[in-house]
């Protein structure tokens, strides 16, 4: 089997504290030796970081603030955020976006750091990497007054309909798929609509240690998702897609290397 890239580990989460070195371990053995090691807050870019550091062959990373922490953010972080990326250089700006399904932050908090985060994300020449759950519209109102200055973007975890991913197509971004494919009884429509992503524009990753995928045979008791299943996941949709599964495993790679590099 060809290398995997996972493009959406949380290896700061403290479900990872105690045997991260094992994880990775697992990991490579499945074949998957890149990950992009995701930051959620400001808070987390030093942990962050550190992972990264201590397997910089392997790894990748990002700094930012997830929806569910917009709350942290304000104009001071917005400096501290430009001298984070100025001192340690992240590979992407995210995990940035708007979640409106449980709004654990306000809708007024998560629109100003998400276009903050953009216009960073503009101003120091970065890739975006992106999350959206139940605000499709002021998501992509957002993005769009800004297309003409991005310079690329990832929308991680799609779940979304045909629509959300063709205006996501339209504006040349890429999509991230998760082991959310696993689960056929939940996800028709999106197994359905998987198959219009051009091959060119596919990532995959797990999102561990969340999203465990529902079809696998054996699970561990804590329910931990972790970088070993990414071939699980390729594999499915591999099948859905109707593509040779170390193909997809092949362009996924590549496309992942060349937008993080």
């Amino acid at each position: 089997m060809s290398n995997l890239f996972d493009i959406a580990c949380n290896f700061s989460s403290e479900r990872f504290d105690n045997d991260l070195e094992d994880v990775l371990a697992r990991a490579k053995e499945n074949n998957v030796n890149k990950f992009l090691v995701v930051s959620a807050s400001l808070e987390d870019v030093k942990k962050v970081y550190s992972i990264y550091k201590n397997n910089i062959d392997e790894c990748f990373f990002t700094i930012g603030t997830h929806p569910h922490h917009a709350n942290t953010f304000n104009n001071s972080s917005i400096k501290l955020m430009i001298e984070l990326i100025n001192d340690y250089q992240p590979h992407s700006v995210g995990e940035t976006g708007l979640d409106f399904f449980r709004n654990i932050s306000s809708y007024e908090e998560q629109i100003f750091a998400f276009e903050e985060q953009i216009k960073i994300s503009i101003n120091t020449n970065k890739p975006l990497f992106l999350h959206q759950r139940d605000a499709h519209e002021d998501f992509i109102k957002i993005i769009k007054s800004y297309k003409n200055d991005i310079k690329r973007a990832v929308v991680h975890c799609f779940t979304g309909t045909q629509k959300e991913l063709d205006d996501y197509l339209e504006m040349g971004f890429y999509i991230g798929l998760t082991g959310w494919i696993c689960d056929e009884r939940r996800n028709v429509d999106l197994r359905e609509s998987i198959k219009n992503i051009p091959l060119e524009k596919l990532m995959i990753e797990t999102d561990c240690p969340y999203l465990i995928p529902r079809n696998l045979t054996t699970k561990p008791k804590n329910n931990r998702n972790e970088p070993a299943n990414l071939p699980h996941i390729a594999k499915e949709i591999a099948l859905l897609v109707n593509i040779n599964e170390d193909k997809l495993i092949d362009i996924t790679y590549k496309n992942s290397l060349d937008f993080f590099s």
